[in-house]
């Protein structure tokens, strides 16, 4: 698992709306009979996982105080947050995946609704 500690490079970076930043794990180079793949047939697979790094803040909400438009409001964002957490083990539809380098590590970011399945550590029940 990836985590994000205070002298990390990865603090400076900023996820943008209902996006994630992904670390994808390294797929299985070798099928069940001992045969070894080219890279290329992992990485144009389907599905993939990976660990989630870092969250955006979620989807933003309309602002509901129209009842006294004459009022001066603050015009704050509000967002609803996204249901992937940091550290989660991520399996996610690889088609919806952007692929970036930062750093000299690879990384993906995908939208929340290209998750499929989020494994977390802890008991959610």
């Amino acid at each position: 698992m990836i985590g994000i500690s205070k002298d990390n490079k990865l603090t400076r970076l900023m996820v943008v709306g209902d996006k994630v930043l992904i670390k994808p794990k390294n797929p299985k180079d070798k099928t069940n009979s001992g045969l070894y793949l080219p890279p290329t047939i992992t990485e144009k697979e389907d599905v993939q996982s990976g660990y989630i790094v870092k969250v955006g803040p979620g989807y933003p909400l309309p602002n509901a105080s129209e009842d006294e438009p004459w009022k001066a409001t603050e015009e704050k964002v509000k967002y609803m947050p996204l249901q992937a957490e940091e550290g989660d083990l991520a399996i996610y539809l690889q088609r919806h995946a952007i692929e970036i380098q930062y750093e000299g590590e690879k990384y993906v970011i995908l939208p929340q609704a290209a998750i499929l399945l989020l494994e977390r550590a802890e008991n959610l029940y």
